[in-house]
């Protein structure tokens, strides 16, 4: 790939223009005419006479707007190759020509382009020159009528002949009238390429080539190739053979990935951002059943299809929604369709769907959520979900999604309930919140919405489920949060729940003590009792002074429940008023400081001592002075250095 930048094709307004029609209707002689270019590429396409692989060129109109021009096969062996190329399009060119009128694979393409929601079309009758005037005029209401029926009735039709290039002067000015106004097929922010060739070039490596749906790609990027492809950095990026800095939605692109083969990124997969996208083997969509010419036979749920999205087709099963058996032709209904292999679907995308045998074009339809529960029977508020996503009311689908929650959820969550973007749904989230609709549990790093009667229900069953423990343990100060989660009826995560005791804290419905949760009416008793444990201990520290009883002892001499001794001991540890030099051996505040400046006292005078002289410093016995002094040295008081101690760094 050549790196000679062409910037001013970016400049320009870029749509992709799609050709359709019948086997030799003359679709690839009307692009050579109309662009000088040969959409033909393949000898074996040069020697039978027809378009076998996609084709493409570039149709720079008179206003400066450029059209990539895809060509696509007409023969019914390539409808497959039809849909890939028609992927992505914007505007169709149908071709029919004059000497032959509408065709069965004319049928199949139109039927092609309503199913992927391509809503413009121009038409041009060709070979106008083995005709005479007559003809054509018979032709064009032929046309016209058959039309009548589909959602192209008042498509522009221009006869033309490419041979003696009458009438290409017209075509180029309806082209150029239909994209007035036009908005892609796709639009978002995020770069999603379906690939429909990969190729090597010597020096250069891998080639993809595709319609970039949306989004940009420029050289650097990082992109990732699905279902289950690598992640490869584009080294290079042309449109229509020039080489350019960026490349945006609605351009012929050409990426140049490194460090893959052609094994690696196939035909039928997608580029896209990485984590961006996630294939699922089933989705929820709208399907439309046409059925085909002359069979008027429903089509049954369950019914194993072709789907084909992209330029990727898997086999796969439509089945219908909420016990719906059949589906009449002309039809449409809500289905699940479940895919034999994966596909990276997004809300909105097209899909056609082919019968296993005969191969044909029976229906398609629109994905509505890209990751749905495996169900056809609709919960409450499920249809109405699917009736916003149908209807593209961003909003309602958000609406809808948050009805059906049980506990408090985030926007992220709401997003991929309903199958929106997270901005979107933490704008409405937070639109209801200020209007006074929603509560919201604010917490790090996400905020919780949910409703007042949703909120008072999960207070209410937290406060009912502290009630019970104090009741079970009336001594017990609380509990952790860990296991009052673990009693909860119903199941949160441990985000969920923390966001809502916190709320709860705030409004005086629990407390919490050394990470103990606890009703802050039911837990009294136990703090009262530990409150009168404590002032035992601390009066038996007092009177024993530098001599105090082992910590079990101490409990029993306090006279008091062990656990709340204990309890006691640990909370008058952390308020400074004794001092716990060992784990068995607690000091009174005053006794432990007088200890600790007589061994400071005594090494300010000697610089060094031994335990021993140091135990007679304390005047304490062993008992006392060994945990003593080790404590001191943990504290940095007094340091060790062979037999004797020091000052240590705390009070040298």
């Amino acid at each position: 790939m050549t790196r000679e930048v062409n910037t001013l094709a970016q400049t320009a307004p870029h749509f992709i223009l799609g050709t359709a029609g019948h086997i030799d209707h003359g679709k690839s002689t009307l692009v050579q005419a109309l662009t000088g270019t040969d959409p033909d590429r393949l000898a074996e396409e040069k020697r039978r006479g027809i378009t076998i692989e996609l084709g493409f060129a570039r149709l720079e109109l008179d206003d400066g707007t450029v059209l990539g021009v895809v060509d696509v096969p007409g023969h019914e062996r390539f409808v497959r190759q039809m849909i890939a190329g028609a992927t992505g399009i914007d505007l169709a060119l149908l071709c029919i020509a004059a000497d032959d009128g509408v065709m069965p694979q004319t049928a199949e393409h139109l039927a092609v382009l309503e199913l992927l929601g391509i809503e413009r079309v121009v038409i041009a009758l060709t070979k106008t020159d083995l005709v005479d005037a007559d003809w054509v005029e018979l032709i064009t209401e032929e046309v016209r009528e058959y039309l009548a029926s589909t959602p192209y009735a008042n498509a522009p039709l221009v006869p033309v002949s490419a041979r003696t290039g009458e009438g290409l002067a017209d075509l180029r000015a309806e082209l150029a009238r239909a994209v007035q106004g036009l908005t892609r097929a796709h639009d978002a922010t995020t770069p999603r390429l379906p690939i429909d060739r990969s190729f090597s070039i010597k020096g250069s490596g891998t080639v993809v080539t595709g319609t970039l749906w949306s989004g940009a790609i420029t050289p650097g990027d990082e992109l990732e190739a699905l279902p289950g492809g690598p992640r490869a950095r584009v080294r290079g990026v042309q449109t229509h053979g020039q080489a350019v800095e960026r490349a945006e939605a609605g351009n012929r692109v050409a990426v140049n990935l490194g460090a893959v083969s052609t094994e690696d990124v196939r035909p039928g997969m997608l580029l896209t951002t990485p984590e961006t996208l996630r294939p699922t083997d089933r989705f929820d969509a709208q399907v439309t059943y046409l059925g085909t010419e002359g069979d008027a036979t429903p089509l049954a749920t369950g019914t194993r299809m072709r789907i084909a999205h992209g330029t990727a087709e898997v086999l796969g099963r439509v089945l219908f929604m909420d016990g719906l058996a059949e589906l009449a032709s002309g039809s449409a209904t809500f289905a699940q369709v479940r895919l034999d292999e994966p596909l990276p679907v997004s809300t909105g995308d097209r899909f056609v769907m082919r019968s296993l045998t005969p191969v044909q074009v029976v229906g398609g339809g629109i994905v509505l959520h890209p990751h749905p529960r495996r169900r056809t029977t609709l919960r409450e508020g499920e249809q109405a979900l699917l009736d916003a996503l149908l209807a593209g009311d961003v909003e309602a689908a958000c609406d809808a999604a948050f009805a059906q929650q049980k506990t408090p959820v985030t926007a992220a969550e709401v997003a991929r309930a309903a199958s929106i973007s997270e901005d979107a749904a933490a704008r409405r989230l937070e639109d209801r919140h200020a209007a006074g609709a929603l509560a919201r549990l604010s917490t790090e790093p996400d905020a919780y919405y949910t409703t007042r009667g949703l909120l008072q229900k999960h207070t209410s069953a937290l406060e009912n489920e502290l009630l019970r423990f104090h009741a079970e343990q009336p001594t017990a100060p609380g509990l952790s949060k860990r296991a009052l989660l673990d009693r909860l009826p119903t199941r949160l995560t441990e985000a969920c729940f923390e966001a809502l005791v916190q709320d709860a804290l705030g409004a005086g419905q629990v407390m919490i003590d050394d990470g103990l949760i606890a009703h802050p009416k039911a837990g009294a008793g136990a703090r009262k009792l530990e409150e009168q444990a404590a002032a035992a201990l601390i009066s038996l520290l007092a009177d024993a002074g530098s001599t105090p009883p082992s910590v079990d002892d101490l409990i029993t001499q306090a006279g008091v429940e062990a656990s709340a001794a204990r309890r006691a001991l640990s909370a008058l540890e952390k308020a400074g008023r004794i001092h716990r030099v060992s784990p068995s051996l607690v000091f009174g505040t005053a006794a432990y400081t007088a200890l600790e400046d007589a061994a400071v006292a005594f090494l300010h005078t000697y610089a060094r001592a031994t335990a021993a002289e140091l135990r007679d410093a304390l005047g304490v016995s062993r008992k006392y002075a060994i945990p003593l002094l080790e404590h001191f040295d943990a504290q940095g008081v007094t340091r060790r250095v062979g037999d004797e101690r020091e000052l240590g760094p705390k009070r040298t």
